[in-house]
């Protein structure tokens, strides 16, 4: 025991046995939960279903947003833009691809004019466009309260030199998601995702939140509790108990009861399981202006919540 009598030196002790456990797999400290397991029928039926239902997805979805006032000058169907960049991102088209397509698809999500190859790239970074793609991200993402949160890189571009040497970027996606992988907030503006975490507390709700110990911070964990969510934030090899502000409460869970602390704390699987299937479906974000990669991420996020939320609803 020392400082208010917290038994920091045994926490320590802990930490570290727990961090060897989790690098030497012969240690039997904390046996990890299987895999959610697949519905296969309610799977086969989501890729079934999943052309028709992204089309009218897009189609009522847009349709029920609400419109920025309009500007003076020649008026412009915004919802037939935010319609386009969602099928051109449900289909991974280029957008002189997506024109063809869309003389035929597109009256199935109520476009019935024609998008040429440049009217569909300016959308891209249209202020209007993303406005009702905010609409639609805020509409369809219900949580089961169980969050955790986690940052990835995306690759933005790609270099290649004569198949030697190659050379990419990256650039942060920061999420909040839920145990079903359906994305809660998230942030591509740029910012480090310790920053990005502190706005996106911000905005959700829930029951608990895990973080990895990146994001081991007093006043996160400030945020988190007075947001009424319960924090599992990983400890670091030199943090002690006492801190306040939700602070102490949540190591000394951890030292009184680690295995049930752990059970919560390794939930945040999911987020990194939702960066990596995004990153497999998806793959390198194409726009080259930054609130053009904005919209192709946000686009191409209502769409993997479209499919999760479908493929849930079908287990039902």
């Amino acid at each position: 025991m020392n400082e208010r009598g917290y038994p920091n030196k045994e926490f320590r002790k802990l930490v570290e046995y727990s961090n060897e456990a989790r690098k030497n797999k012969r240690i039997k400290f904390y046996e990890h939960k299987k895999p959610r397991e697949i519905n296969w029928n309610a799977y086969t039926l989501s890729q079934i279903k999943d052309a028709k239902e992204t089309l009218l997805f897009i189609k009522n979805t847009v349709e029920n947003c609400i419109l920025p006032k309009r500007k003076a000058g020649r008026p412009t169907n915004y919802k037939n833009l935010a319609k386009a960049i969602l099928i051109c991102e449900s289909l991974g088209f280029t957008e002189r691809k997506a024109e063809g397509w869309l003389e035929i698809i597109g009256p199935f999500a109520g476009i019935y004019e024609k998008l040429d190859d440049r009217v569909i790239g300016n959308a891209y970074n249209n202020p209007e466009v993303a406005f009702i793609l905010k609409q639609i991200f805020d509409k369809n993402k219900d949580s089961d309260g169980k969050l955790m949160g986690d940052g990835s890189g995306l690759e933005t571009s790609r270099r290649q030199n004569y198949g030697i040497n190659s050379k990419s970027t990256k650039e942060f996606l920061t999420s909040i998601v839920d145990s079903r992988e359906i994305v809660q907030a998230f942030d591509f503006s740029g910012k480090d995702e310790s920053k990005a975490m502190h706005e996106l507390i911000n905005i959700v709700d829930g029951d608990s939140l895990a973080l990895d110990s990146g994001f081991n911070d007093r006043e996160l964990v400030r945020k988190i509790v007075e947001k009424n969510i319960i924090p599992y934030i990983y400890p670091k090899k030199n943090n002690k108990i006492n801190g306040g502000n939700g602070w102490t409460e949540m190591y000394l869970d951890f030292f009184t009861d680690v295995i049930a602390w752990l059970t919560e704390y390794y939930q945040r699987v999911h987020c990194e399981s939702f960066h990596s299937a995004f990153k497999r479906v998806y793959g390198i974000v194409s726009k080259i202006r930054v609130h053009s990669k904005f919209v192709q991420v946000s686009a191409r996020i209502i769409l993997h919540n479209r499919a999760r939320l479908s493929y849930f609803r079908k287990l039902k």
